[in-house]
């Protein structure tokens, strides 16, 4: 009798294993989502990427130039979703010059071209490409920015430095406040709020323009320090990225604005150029770093105090792979930059996290 009612009772347990699996065998954990390659049609090596930005996950654009023998030849790709394509019919494809920043004004893409040294917008909507010339040709372009209901673009002529607003009807130049020597950089939230980094008599200063007028935002930089790129958000939440130098040696640091104060911290990052620093679909800061591994792109993220790295997929003989932009396109992140294959030029690659 004992021994039948063994056997029964191990037959219950067979049978109970093998209807619930899960019951013996713990759940996996879930994957982490990792870097993916992203075929980018070639273009004439050497190459340099100037910019990406994107929309969502079916739109994103990226710029740049090619190396040509007769000079520098603007570059630009489109993703849809599912593949880059290179755009040839924007006006001047086929002239000397380059493209710069990419920004979404409402509906439309605009981007800044350089075409055969005169400055202008190239602007995109549903019915084609147009372009938006500047009112005055400059010795050297340095950043462009456009918002709904206005544009900046900031460089230099023979009589100094040149701050160029557009107001949706036509181009003024604007003043800065004393003591300016050059603006390195511009960026903007609205139309009555966008931000600049500029060179000064006194170091490097963080300026902000209000609808009226440029003045110093005050802002608390690092002693001996300097100012890579500034990310706004619509939140009103801002992120400086820049190198601080001690004893002769950068270290990157970080500053965040909430609305009220600043915040600066010195994550892992050793002397990390900042330009391509992006908020991630996780709430986290992006970007691109200097890889240890010559066939793979490294990136960190950056959350608070917390800094973690992770590898772009392997690239067979590649000897220098590197990242330049990344930006969010809906759950993902899209990248772009360059990668030197043994024996080759370095010419265009893209990456994807998620999506």
């Amino acid at each position: 009798m004992n021994g039948l009612r063994t056997v029964i009772i191990c037959l219950v347990i067979a049978c109970a294993s093998v209807v619930s699996p899960a019951a013996a065998v713990p759940p996996a954990a879930a994957a982490k989502p990792s870097w993916s390659a992203l075929p980018v049609p070639a273009a004439a090596p050497p190459v340099t990427v100037s910019d990406l930005a994107a929309r969502g996950p079916g739109e994103a654009w990226a710029t740049g130039y090619e190396h040509a023998a007769d000079g520098l030849r603007p570059m630009l790709y489109r993703w849809d979703g599912t593949a880059w394509n290179r755009d040839t019919t924007f006006p001047g494809a086929a002239e000397l010059g380059w493209l710069g920043k990419v920004q979404f004004v409402g509906e439309e893409v605009w981007i800044f071209h350089n075409r055969a040294g005169a400055g202008e917008i190239l602007r995109r909507s549903t019915s084609g490409w147009s372009a938006l010339p500047l009112p005055q040709t400059l010795w050297t372009y340095q950043d462009f920015a456009a918002v709904p209901g206005a544009a900046w673009v900031v460089g230099e002529d023979d009589t100094g430095l040149k701050v160029l607003h557009y107001d949706g009807s036509g181009w003024t130049t604007q003043s800065t406040p004393d003591g300016v020597i050059y603006l390195m950089g511009v960026t903007a939230r609205t139309a009555t709020d966008a931000w600049a980094w500029a060179d000064t008599n006194t170091g490097t200063t963080v300026l902000r323009w209000d609808g009226t007028g440029w003045w110093d935002a005050e802002v608390p930089l690092p002693p001996n320090s300097n100012v890579h790129t500034i990310l706004l958000e619509p939140s009103g939440r801002a992120t400086i990225g820049g190198s601080q130098y001690t004893d002769g040696m950068p270290r990157t640091y970080l500053m965040t604005f909430n609305g009220r104060a600043w915040h600066t911290t010195y994550p892992s990052l050793g002397d990390t150029y900042t330009e391509g620093m992006t908020r991630g679909p996780d709430g986290a800061l992006w970007l691109p770093v200097r890889s240890d591994r010559a066939f793979q792109s490294k990136y960190a993220r950056v959350d608070g105090t917390r800094t973690t790295f992770s590898y772009g997929p392997e690239r067979t003989n590649a000897i220098d792979v590197k990242p330049r932009e990344l930006t969010r396109a809906g759950s993902s992140l899209l990248s772009f930059g360059t990668v030197e294959i043994y024996g080759s030029k370095p010419n265009l690659m893209s990456e994807r996290l998620g999506g």
